[in-house]
């Protein structure tokens, strides 16, 4: 479908006001995403320390890699959530998926804060540890896809900004592990945190957790959905559907995302990995990621206001031709600390936000309203649990390997031109948001 010159503004039609209780419930979804996603990346920021206390080892990069590891086992486990949420969310409705969703990742957050230490338990501590990750993975598969689907649905012609306030409220809930690390980095010794400091940011997860639980209780469904069951619309079995008619814009789908995959797994990664590569302190690469959070969520939400009113296939081109050009003097910068630290993040910040605040956009254009939870949901948790679950682990590992840690440029190259490839051929396949407007 060659629609990629139209945006949503595109046409006038009555039905086109989002409402203030519309956005209420964009905002309700949002912030139950953000905290969240606040439980899921939080393991990030205290890798460092999981990784003594549950993979002790001589070599500390073997404990980081290995907790890096259990990191990445939470992302595999999001394509079988996605499937088994998003038919769900597409037979039956999305609020349920993201009530659900929300509950059961708050205990497991918790668990995990709470779990005994190798030392104290054996082997029983790093699998238990896993069992939860996996727990973790798998409600994330399903949250993410559902309120992409769900803020879409409505507020269709405002879909860019619509999913940028989630995106812009994920990147919160990251922002908000990130300073709980911080905090506790000038208010803490660094063996009590490694000791049990880094159990607070799973308890006060847990906690937040059970709050959003509470804000997505008062959760309206869709309006699109609740129109499209209305009729009989509705897929009965959705991933065949998908498979079916939407192959290639899943392929399409899951390249689009590897930008964004690449450089939130990397950008996660980087309060263990430069204090642990790059000789910086834990204070600096974690202020450094704040910058760079900060200066993201901002700039995400400005290019998805933009993606409603001019078209996104040049915004995205750019910005991922962009971060193939610039990785390589970042992490070769950091390595010499022949530039400011935070500047350098402040610089990713920006251009990032070209490709982050357009790609979701992207993304859930890409396939209809009946089946769209579960083409999101293919799309987002393949890329994410392929590109963003194992860059920390590539990483680290190409570090130990080669003894270069500007080699892990590459792997932000490779994720950039994979989207930058995908950005060119999109447009043969985007366009159902408003084709489903206009059917009616």
């Amino acid at each position: 479908m060659n629609t990629s010159t139209r945006t949503p503004e595109s046409a006038d039609h009555s039905d086109s006001k989002v409402t203030k209780s519309d956005w209420r419930l964009i905002l309700l979804a949002s912030l139950g995403g953000a905290l969240e996603f606040y439980d899921f990346v939080v393991y990030s920021q205290f890798a460092q320390y999981i990784g003594r206390a549950f993979f002790p080892s001589d070599d500390a990069l073997v404990s980081l890699v290995l907790s890096f590891s259990t990191f990445a086992i939470g992302y595999f486990a999001r394509p079988l959530g996605g499937i088994f949420f998003s038919h769900i969310g597409d037979r039956i409705g999305r609020r349920k998926v993201l009530v659900i969703t929300i509950l059961i990742m708050s205990g497991a957050t918790a668990g995990i804060g709470l779990l005994p230490t190798y030392a104290q338990v054996g082997i029983l501590a790093p699998i238990l540890l896993v069992l939860f990750r996996i727990l973790q993975g798998f409600c994330l598969g399903g949250e993410l896809p559902g309120a992409i689907s769900y803020v879409v649905e409505t507020a269709p012609r405002r879909s860019g900004f619509s999913v940028g306030i989630i995106f812009f409220c994920v990147n919160s809930g990251v922002l908000l592990a990130a300073l709980l690390n911080l905090s506790l980095q000038f208010t803490m010794e660094p063996e009590a945190i490694a000791d049990w400091g880094w159990r607070i940011g799973f308890l006060v997860g847990g906690v937040l957790g059970i709050f959003s639980f509470f804000l997505r209780l008062t959760l309206e469904e869709s309006k699109e959905f609740t129109r499209i069951r209305s009729v009989g619309k509705a897929s009965a079995l959705p991933i065949a559907d998908l498979i079916k008619k939407f192959p290639m814009a899943t392929v399409v789908g899951v390249a689009v995302l590897a930008v964004t995959a690449g450089f939130n797994g990397l950008l996660f990664a980087m309060p263990a990995y430069l204090p642990q590569t790059m000789g910086y302190t834990a204070v600096e690469a974690s202020l450094g990621q704040n910058i760079g959070l900060a200066i993201l969520s901002v700039g995400l939400l400005t290019v998805a206001w933009l993606s409603d009113r001019v078209p996104r296939r040049p915004m995205l081109l750019f910005g991922t031709g962009m971060l193939m050009l610039l990785s390589y003097p970042f992490f070769l910068a950091a390595q010499n600390h022949s530039m400011n630290l935070y500047v350098m993040f402040a610089i990713v910040g920006v251009v990032a936000s070209f490709c982050n605040g357009t790609v979701i956009g992207v993304c859930a254009d890409l396939f209809p309203t009946y089946i769209r939870f579960t083409g999101v949901a293919m799309s987002f948790n393949l890329s994410f649990s392929l590109l963003s679950g194992l860059a920390p682990v590539v990483i680290a590992e190409l570090t130990r390997q080669t003894g270069n840690p500007a080699n892990a440029a590459f792997y932000m190259i490779g994720c950039a031109a994979i989207s930058f490839v995908a950005a060119l051929v999109m447009h043969k396949y985007d366009g159902q948001i408003l084709a489903d407007l206009e059917s009616k």
